[in-house]
């Protein structure tokens, strides 16, 4: 059963509050995403504690429900 990209961007949001979440449908089934994720909890972890954050918030799905994940994260820029 594919995951709704909605579902996935909830999950973040629900793991990570702050963060600004972009899901991209990459091949139309529900099993391939692309997620940008930037959050200020990220701010002074390397790029893998970034990545295990937001795969936590998925509780297990990924490999699952959600076979891809194609990941970028970062922290809000200074203004």
């Amino acid at each position: 059963m594919p995951m709704d990209a909605h579902d996935i961007e909830q999950m973040i949001k629900a793991a990570i509050p702050d963060a600004q979440v972009t899901i991209r449908d990459l091949a139309g089934d529900g099993d391939h995403y692309a997620a940008t994720v930037i959050s200020e909890a990220f701010r002074g972890k390397s790029r893998v504690q970034q990545h295990q954050l937001v795969y936590q918030s998925l509780r297990g799905q990924m490999g699952d429900v959600l076979h891809a994940l194609a990941l970028q994260t970062g922290v809000p820029e200074q203004r």
